[in-house]
């Protein structure tokens, strides 16, 4: 498999993305993963000869631009077409790579998926999704965490769908369990979407929906496997567990192997759900724990195929 990897992306590219890359081909025995490097090569060179051991494992690919964290996306997408993340985008709709990854600028990261490998026909809005730790070492997904902060019922049903799939094929979870997150356990409580998402979810013959799940069962290894929610309460969720590992880990020093795994370098980037290929978004401040980890999602991603997984699905659905 081939994936493409923006080095320019994030605050302190490509220095850890390319520490990422050491990382990643240190750790994984397989051979079957071959990295595009998209980046300057002048900003590069200081550090490629960390890969001088992985040689053949990876091609440099040269981009004369970059897209700044601050610049519009649209804008600068239209007008920087020789940098790292078109690019990379023009390589995974030409079907040159399988995969694609960025911690740059998130707002082109999101357009280009949306216009250059656009939404799998029947998906009404693409997700994205987060690992929640819990404290028995596995994770539940909650989405949506940040794409969509106003949602229809339908599109809930939908981020459920997506969601469950993707834990089942690609985190290995047989028959995972589906949570409304929600103020009450009982049906009938909450705001209107809630209430008017419920019984959708509820008659959805292909997930496993086991009703309302409140917050305190977020992080609980007995309830739920996937959390759905619209994406203004996820992110509101998602910042709070990083602001918990910044006030007890990094501020106070704090030694729990629970606490450690609620930092976002474990888990990497997030996956777009819905879309035709496989992007995965990391976080603008990653360092190379997080772009190894972002590659090993990447590749897990393409090992179970699940695009062609979805297109499946929502063309029968049709």
């Amino acid at each position: 498999m081939k994936i493409a990897l923006d080095i320019m992306g994030g605050d302190f590219a490509p220095e850890e993305a390319i520490k990422g890359v050491q990382l990643f081909f240190d750790e994984y025995q397989g051979q079957d993963v071959h990295l595009l490097l998209i980046g300057q090569p002048e900003a590069a060179n200081e550090y490629m000869h960390l890969l001088e051991s992985h040689k053949g494992k990876f091609t440099f690919v040269e981009a004369s631009e970059v897209i700044g964290m601050n610049e519009h996306p649209t804008k600068a997408l239209k007008e920087k077409q020789n940098s790292s993340i078109a690019i990379g985008f023009g390589m995974l709709q030409a079907k040159k790579v399988d995969a694609l990854i960025g911690a740059g600028n998130t707002g082109a990261m999101m357009v280009g998926a949306m216009y250059s490998v656009k939404n799998i026909d029947g998906v009404q809005r693409p997700t994205i999704g987060s690992p929640v730790p819990r404290a028995d070492g596995g994770a539940n997904l909650l989405l949506d965490v940040g794409l969509n902060a106003d949602c229809k019922p339908e599109n809930l049903v939908q981020f459920a769908v997506l969601g469950s799939m993707y834990a089942k094929h690609v985190t290995g979870i047989d028959n995972p369990k589906v949570g409304l997150l929600n103020i009450g356990e009982e049906e009938g409580k909450g705001n209107i979407l809630a209430q008017a998402t419920y019984p959708l979810l509820k008659e959805q013959k292909d997930i496993n929906f086991v009703g309302n799940v409140e917050g305190r069962s977020v992080f609980d290894n007995k309830v739920v496997d996937v959390i759905v929610c619209e994406g203004f309460v996820g992110n509101v969720m998602l910042k709070m567990m990083e602001s918990m590992h910044h006030i007890f880990v990094t501020e106070r020093n704090l030694k729990d192997e629970y606490l450690d795994s609620l930092d976002y370098e474990q888990f990497g980037g997030i996956p777009i759900l819905g879309i035709n290929d496989i992007v995965i978004i990391g976080h603008g401040i990653s360092h190379a724990t997080a772009f190894k980890n972002m590659i090993e999602n990447a590749r897990r991603n393409v090992a179970a195929d699940l695009p062609n997984i979805l297109k499946s699905y929502f063309k029968a659905e049709a």
